[in-house]
């Protein structure tokens, strides 16, 4: 044990080797047992960074997501001696730290209903259902992590952790829609909720584990005072999450004011018209330049996709899961190269029929300096029949 005690390098070169090994097929049981020195004295940044080299190295994230339970059960061992990252109440952590509580409580609460079902008791399939429903603070927990813990951890450096986790969520989200699924339907098939549940409760606990035994203590060692200031306030546009607090007026954002206009081809504009009309189009935009950086996205109303100003100057490939990455480097590589000039998609989500469109910018001589993305709820849209004309206008 003590060649790896203070040598950082022969730690991670063991845990790289773990992984290989994971991947190649061996057995937990046999890998605990061969490196139970080297886990013991493991720490999250050495698991962090054997991670992120052999994704460099070509192992595909989505091999890594596929063994992240496994890495769990691996290093369980090495990040339990670990203590608990110090924070205090009101910082994004501790209060990230005490979501994962209340979401631990709603998996208890499920359990004790599914419990009693199975027990034969069907008053408790309506308490059963109810607490299913509170699976949904799952995905806003997820959603504060995507969207503005993992842009600024990226600044640092540390993507591969990140990319593996978000991939984890997404498989996450679709157990919770089937379990959700299951037990609301009208005929219940007991045996399958309580199989899909098991699963599901399993992968979301051993989320937890990654979240305050890895990514936790490495965002506490990586980041500074003021990104936890910039993840705090930018917490107030998702208004939900562990970080959102309630903003007192002093603390809203005061209204940019200029007497200067900016020329545009068909008019001119003042700053503030400009972001009043963007922000007030039936439609959410987001603006990728010409290297791949995101640089501006419109903060309307009743935004469908989550953005915050952490992704501004974050590479698009990152601001996707690494389910479809490949096919956004498809759509990107085809606009550079002028094999077309547009691209959409539509799908349908919570209750909405939404409409997704990308489309190639070039300007005059044809020199491609980007893509907007154009998306739009079209449900009350798809249902319009016949016309209605502005002379038919009562109000």
């Amino acid at each position: 044990m003590s060649e790896f005690i203070n040598n950082a390098t022969k730690r991670k070169d063991a845990l790289k080797a773990i992984i290989r090994k994971l991947h190649a097929g061996e057995s937990v049981e046999n890998l605990q047992e061969e490196f139970n020195e080297i886990i013991a004295v493991s720490t999250a940044s050495d698991i962090a960074q054997a991670e992120r080299e052999v994704i460099a190295e070509g192992l595909p994230v989505s091999d890594i997501q596929k063994l992240c339970d496994l890495h769990v059960a691996v290093f369980q061992q090495g990040l339990e001696s670990q203590a608990a990252p110090e924070t205090i109440p009101g910082h994004p952590v501790f209060n990230f730290r005490l979501e994962n509580e209340v979401i631990s409580r709603v998996l208890e609460s499920i359990e004790v209903s599914l419990a009693k079902v199975l027990a034969g008791d069907a008053n408790a399939l309506k308490s059963l259902r109810l607490a299913v429903g509170n699976l949904q603070l799952i995905e806003r927990h997820y959603e504060w992590k995507e969207n503005l813990l993992f842009p600024v951890l990226e600044k640092y450096g540390f993507e591969g952790p990140s990319k593996v986790m978000w991939g984890v969520h997404n498989d996450i989200r679709k157990a919770i829609r089937r379990v959700q699924s299951l037990a609301n339907s009208d005929s219940v098939d007991l045996g399958t909720v309580d199989a899909e549940y098991l699963a599901l409760a399993k992968a979301v606990r051993d989320m937890f584990y990654k979240e305050e035994k890895v990514l936790l203590p490495e965002a506490l060692t990586r980041l500074t005072q003021e990104d936890w200031d910039l993840i705090k306030s930018e917490s107030l546009s998702l208004k939900e999450g562990p970080a959102y607090v309630e903003p007192t007026q002093a603390e809203q954002a005061p209204v940019l004011e200029t007497e200067g206009k900016v020329n545009l081809s068909t008019g001119a504009l003042t700053p503030e018209q400009i972001n009043l009309m963007l922000t007030n189009l039936p439609v959410d935009i987001t603006y990728v330049d010409e290297n791949d950086q995101v640089c501006f996205y419109s903060q309307t109303p009743e935004r469908i996709f989550v953005r915050t100003a952490a992704i501004i100057g974050r590479s698009v490939q990152n601001c996707h899961p690494p389910q479809s990455v490949h096919v956004v480097q498809n759509i990107l590589d085809d606009f550079r190269a002028g094999k077309r000039d547009a691209a959409e998609f539509w799908i349908q989500m919570g209750g909405k029929f939404v409409h997704i469109r990308y489309f190639a910018l070039r300007d005059a001589q044809g020199a491609y300096k980007g893509v907007i993305e154009v998306s739009q709820d079209v449900t009350e849209i798809r249902a319009l029949e016949g016309e209605r004309r502005l002379l038919d206008d009562k109000a």
